[in-house]
């Protein structure tokens, strides 16, 4: 693909623009939605703990499988056709959830819905490389910082709908932003159809190369099947993957365990430590606009890796050393990393330069990632049983921060990975 001229935000894609906000909105607030009210609906359905061990692992776990399927069904049904699937499937899932009458139903609504977000994880960075190639930076910045404010709404207003309509209407009514999720997307495809319809009546030229939806975005070929098998081979793909899955992991670590281990090691109580938790969640959303800033306008990818990585270890090394001295200090710290997770968003569309690169290695890096989330937090854990202090749980939080180092390194190489593949291999 080739970069495309700067142009104006809405000519010819405004459905795009509308579809990926409402996609990128619905991907965190059906995850958000749960845990704040998880108290009434076992209330109800007297969920067995072992089945909320499970709804708690189930984001990761499904996003890393679902990371892995997705190319598969791209090249099947097409990026614009799996985003509408995908938001139609969370739609029913995000309403069967809510009408759950036991914990096996809840579990697999969950489950469902968290496979179809896992979809739309994969498929929202090469749509936004296809149809907005002249503003990655913005168009990221946006979609990210969308994720961030999914994931900061839904425990603000979902206790308080809980008491005034139940926890049903709190849980079912996300569905709503899904539901819209799929209109822009099955207009283009409409319109599409027809403009291929009125094409094909007005011209018998068997040369004339098929248009691309609505003529808005670039001609893009189809993802060849063995591309995702070629990322495991190079060390950009890797370094990216391993990027991501420090970031995530970290997240994850940090919103099942922080409020435990500020009560324990800081003495804050609980009310505090929720607070602190929101201020550890909040710190995503500046980051979010920031940093795709600083890489695609600024070039300044490197500054963004160590800029995160140095407050991580300070901040790990705060709660480890001083728990007590500057508490709000050393979570604003360790929510910096967070900035990582819109860097990879943005990479992945700069470190590849052809349709089928980018939705490979947006699966690939969010795949590993994701499964390597899925295990930490579980790890965190067992440290501290094993241990019986949370400092060694923090200290390995630390060490994974400092493993990122070397992935900063080669990320920080002006290349993409099919011209890493072709250094190494030949032709992509």
């Amino acid at each position: 693909m080739t970069s495309a001229p700067t142009r104006p935000l809405w000519r010819g894609r405004a459905l795009a623009l509308v579809g990926i906000v409402l996609v990128a909105f619905s991907l965190r607030s059906a995850v958000a939605a749960l845990s704040p009210i998880l108290s009434e609906v076992n209330a109800d359905l007297h969920i067995p703990t072992w089945v909320v061990g499970l709804i708690g692992a189930a984001p990761p776990v499904c996003f890393a499988v679902f990371g892995i399927v997705t190319p598969v069904l791209e090249r099947r049904f097409g990026l614009e056709r799996l985003a509408a699937a995908a938001m139609a499937v969370a739609t029913v899932a995000l309403v069967a959830r809510a009408l759950a009458g036991d914990g096996a139903v809840l579990l697999i609504g969950t489950a469902v819905l968290f496979a179809a977000i896992g979809v739309g994880n994969v498929v929202l960075p090469p749509l936004i490389k296809a149809y907005f190639p002249d503003r990655t930076g913005s168009m990221t910045a946006l979609y990210s910082a969308l994720l961030a404010v999914a994931a900061f709404v839904p425990p603000l207003v979902a206790v308080p709908v809980a008491d005034a309509a139940g926890w049903r209407f709190s849980l079912g009514m996300w569905a709503v932003f899904a539901f819209a999720a799929i209109i822009p997307w099955v207009a283009m495809l409409v319109r599409d159809r027809a403009e291929a319809a009125r094409a094909s009546t007005a011209t018998s030229d068997a040369a004339d190369p098929p248009r691309t939806l609505t003529g808005s975005i670039e001609v893009i070929d189809e993802p060849a099947p063995g591309v995702l098998g070629r990322l495991t081979r190079l060390p950009l793909a890797w370094a990216l993957a391993l990027t991501f899955a420090m970031s995530a992991a970290s997240v994850y670590a940090c919103f099942a365990w922080l409020p435990v281990v500020l009560v324990d090691l800081a003495g804050v109580d609980h009310a505090a430590a929720g607070a602190l938790l929101s201020l550890f969640g909040a710190m995503g959303l500046p980051w979010s606009i920031l940093v795709p800033i600083a890489v695609t306008r600024w070039n300044r990818t490197g500054i963004v890796y160590v800029v995160a990585l140095l407050a991580g270890v300070a901040g790990v090394l705060g709660l480890v050393l001083a728990p007590t001295a500057a508490t709000v200090l050393w979570v604003i710290l360790l929510g910096t990393p967070q900035g990582l997770f819109p860097a990879v968003l943005v990479l992945i569309q700069r470190r590849s330069r052809t349709h089928e690169g980018a939705v490979a290695l947006s699966s690939f890096s969010q795949s590993i990632g994701y499964a390597v989330a899925a295990l930490f937090p579980l790890g965190f854990a067992v440290l501290h049983e094993a241990t019986g202090d949370w400092r060694s749980a923090l200290v390995s939080l630390g060490i994974l921060f400092l493993v990122a180092i070397p992935t900063g390194i080669i990320v920080t190489r002006t290349k993409t990975v099919e011209d890493e593949w072709e250094r190494r291999h030949g032709a992509w």
